[in-house]
């Protein structure tokens, strides 16, 4: 075997087991996490000032953003209902696409540009200023009393921040829709309201919300505490935070999708 053959499957030999080996820990800190809920609930304080955090501090970025992503959708909505006749569908399109898809979506997306990454940041500077360190000595669990709340924080936030991006963003279809194209007001939300239903469309993306809250979150506490103690780590630490939470959105996304609305026979 040629030496730069070797030396290359060696490499993936050792990328294969490093993945492995940190997957392992990360399942072992998911469930340290989940043994120290109790802690996070007593600590009701921390948990509230953490979803102030990763919540309210993100309002602005989910209003604005599900605003103009309503409007986007209202013009090329009407633009290709009209083909078909179909205008006073508006509502109708522009309701199951937000609650469906669009809105945890990318109300997952921007929670993990924002919120995960300064949880991870923070954690991360926390440990490289050595404060878990001193937290341990004086026999403080950083699980219960950093981790632990910063998690939850940010599972009861995402669900809210979902519905509200879905809420600016009918709202931005309507002013589109009905105040600057014209459609009746009725028939827009008369259809909207005829074609939603709770237990398919809204649950489900109630969900979607939530199941993302948990993937972000546990990845932004996760990449946090285990960043190498540096100014570069921490940095690293914050990208893979960001990259990993996408691609576990547009993942679990796909197959919340599948077992929701197409069954899990297909």
């Amino acid at each position: 075997m040629p030496v730069d053959t070797a030396w290359a499957l060696r490499r993936v030999g050792r990328k294969t087991v490093d993945s492995i080996v940190r997957l392992g820990f990360a399942a072992r800190f998911s469930l340290a996490v989940l043994a120290h809920s109790p802690a996070a609930l007593r600590r009701i304080r921390l948990t509230m000032r953490e979803i102030y955090f990763t919540g309210v501090l993100s309002l602005v970025i989910i209003m604005v953003s599900g605003m103009f992503v309503g409007m986007v959708l209202g013009l090329q909505g009407y633009e290709v209902l009209t083909r078909y006749g179909a205008n006073e569908s508006l509502g109708i399109l522009v309701a199951l696409s937000l609650v469906r898809e669009l809105g945890p979506v990318v109300a997952g997306l921007l929670f993990a540009s924002r919120a995960g990454s300064a949880i991870t940041a923070e954690i991360g500077l926390m440990k490289t200023t050595e404060q878990l360190s001193a937290m341990e000595m004086m026999a403080v669990d950083p699980l219960a009393r950093v981790v632990a709340p910063r998690f939850f924080g940010g599972i009861i936030a995402m669900p809210l921040l979902t519905a509200l991006f879905s809420t600016l963003g009918i709202f931005g279809a309507y002013l589109v829709g009905v105040r600057l194209i014209g459609i009746d007001s009725g028939a827009f939300w008369g259809n909207m309201q005829a074609a939603v239903d709770f237990n398919r469309d809204i649950a489900n993306g109630i969900i979607k919300s939530v199941v993302f809250g948990v993937a972000v979150s546990l990845i932004a506490v996760f990449e946090g505490y285990n960043a190498r103690p540096t100014a570069e780590g921490v940095s690293s630490a914050t990208t893979r935070t960001v990259v990993a939470s996408s691609l576990s959105i547009l993942a679990l996304d796909f197959v919340l999708t599948v077992f929701m609305f197409r069954g899990i026979g297909v």
